[in-house]
């Protein structure tokens, strides 16, 4: 609902004459305003109320700009510089920071190239897959450094969002929302919180919800010099931006699938796990996703109707309605599956493994587990630092198929799909994964990957930076031992690697994993 009449400082704020003689582009959204004139951006509060959200008076926009720049401070300090006021002078006239009477608050940030901004790679097919690992690293670092907050978050959090979406549904979508998809996706929201309810108040507890980004989808990332940075956190309800650090993450990994990434999805979900270890929380990861979608769609019903431009807003109705849909996908349950790929070093186990994972289960796809990335933690070093003979013991490759096997268990008690990455040389090694499989009830696909012996050395020795540091001393001993029989499916891994993948989908379908 909109309340003060901001009009007279709107188009003060489109005169280049406001901003020092510079061109002005403006760029709306349901709750503010962004004007970009010169080296800077100049965002203003709209004067609004929702459920969510009280912009409604000049004190609570102050209020809430003065919390934006703190808190985007967090992840971009070198973007915020600070308020800026809008004033009344004495002559009626309006001004930035002026002798008279503030009548309303501006966040003044650096300028950047919209270019870089992640949704617009995403729009012109530029958004390279190698940012999202480290991008999911920033996340996680940025979670784990982030103040906790039991007072928010649990089953009541998720409660007010599911009630607040429906809300949302009847009333902003009113019109242009299937009220009958809307009713059945709120009726199966409420049975699956009902279900995960003492896991949400159990991570509650243990500290997993914290003061989070809150609205953490490709455009609140920009490229700067080459790194993900994330701004423009949810300043104005702790009740958005206080949630578990899994519902954060689910808005990006929501954001990226919609717009039919799945690898990149992929990459984020395994890139955070790997920097958290976070596996028994997968099984919430379909609702945090439904929910996330779910407020996309009530959102783009609320843009819908103070958008100017009647083909914009035709454009964010239809696409509220697609989000209505995906959020009911979403929250379908797929049960888990369980792959295993191996195969000598040089064979290319983790390009494959990493390549089927986003088809593997429900999305965004399944968990990687690479046994070259457990021992490197194992040992406590860096994934691309290169270990010693005493790193390769038959004591410590014991340990790091125990840990990848007691990984995957994890996952898979959450309902999660795992591909397996190994060498899974040893006969007992291939018998302990499968035995997992058995014993969770997940259905079972072991591939193998083979070539000559010259084609894995040539590959070893041509890696680049990578967790593995088998060589070709290391691909000869590999070839020397007894493997025993292999009863896996066999695939010839001398083709190129979208050969190859290709032929591990049609293993998949044929035995209905996936």
């Amino acid at each position: 609902m909109t309340t003060d009449n901001q009009q007279a400082v709107l188009d003060f704020l489109m005169t280049p004459a406001a901003h020092g003689g510079a061109t002005v582009e403006r760029i709306d959204t349901h709750s503010a305003v962004v004007f970009l004139a010169g080296p800077r951006a100049l965002k203003l509060k709209r004067a609004v109320r929702f459920d969510y959200l009280d912009f409604s008076t000049e004190p609570l926009r102050r209020a809430a700009c003065e919390a934006e720049v703190r808190i985007n401070r967090r992840t971009a300090p070198m973007l915020y510089r600070g308020m800026v006021a809008v004033t009344r002078e004495a002559n009626g006239s309006l001004a930035l920071n002026g002798a008279g009477t503030p009548v309303d608050w501006l966040v003044e940030m650096v300028r950047f190239s919209q270019d870089g901004l992640l949704d617009r790679l995403a729009a012109r097919d530029a958004l390279d897959l190698s940012l999202m690992r480290p991008l999911a690293a920033a996340i996680a670092e940025f979670h784990m450094a982030a103040a906790r907050r039991s007072d928010h978050g649990g089953r009541a959090g998720v409660a007010w969002v599911v009630d607040g979406n429906e809300e949302g549904f009847r009333n902003e979508g009113a019109g242009i929302l299937d009220p009958r998809v809307a009713a059945e996706l709120t009726a199966s929201a409420r049975l699956e919180l009902q279900r995960q309810a003492s896991l949400l108040d159990r991570r509650r507890s243990d500290g997993l919800v914290r003061q989070c980004h809150g609205d953490l989808h490709l455009r609140n990332i920009v490229l700067l010099d080459d790194t993900p940075t994330l701004f423009d956190a949810i300043e104005f309800n702790d009740r958005i931006a206080c949630v578990d650090v899994l519902y954060d993450l689910a808005f990006l990994l929501m954001d990226l699938w919609k717009r039919r990434l799945p690898g990149h999805a992929n990459a984020v979900l395994n890139g955070y796990l790997a920097e958290t270890g976070d596996l028994e929380g997968l099984s919430l990861v379909p609702l945090f996703l439904s929910c996330r979608a779910a407020v996309r769609a009530k959102t783009s019903a609320t843009a819908a109707r103070v958008q100017p431009d009647p083909q914009r807003t035709r454009e964010l109705e239809a696409l509220a309605r697609e989000y209505l849909d995906m959020a009911s996908h979403l929250l379908a349950r797929v049960p888990p599956r369980l792959v295993a790929v191996g195969g000598l070093s040089g064979s290319g186990q983790s390009t494959l493994a990493r390549a089927l994972a986003p088809s593997v289960g429900g999305p965004p796809g399944a968990v990687v587990v690479r046994s070259d990335e457990i021992r490197k933690s194992l040992c406590g070093v860096g994934l691309l630092e290169h270990l010693g003979d005493d790193a390769y013991t038959a004591e410590m490759t014991a340990r790091v198929y125990e840990a990848l096997i007691e990984r995957a268990r994890v996952a898979l008690l959450a309902g999660w799909s795992v591909v397996v990455d190994a060498v899974w040389a040893r006969l007992s090694d291939r018998a302990t994964v499968e035995a997992l499989a058995a014993s969770t009830s997940a259905p079972f696909l072991g591939i193998w990957l083979e070539a000559p012996q010259d084609v894995l050395i040539g590959r070893a020795e041509r890696r680049g930076p990578d967790a593995s540091d088998a060589d070709a001393a290391v691909v000869r001993l590999q070839h020397a031992q007894d493997h025993g029989v292999v009863r896996w499916r066999r695939l010839d891994a001398s083709p190129g690697p979208e050969t190859v993948l290709e032929q591990a989908r049609v293993l998949m379908d044929a035995g209905r994993v996936g």
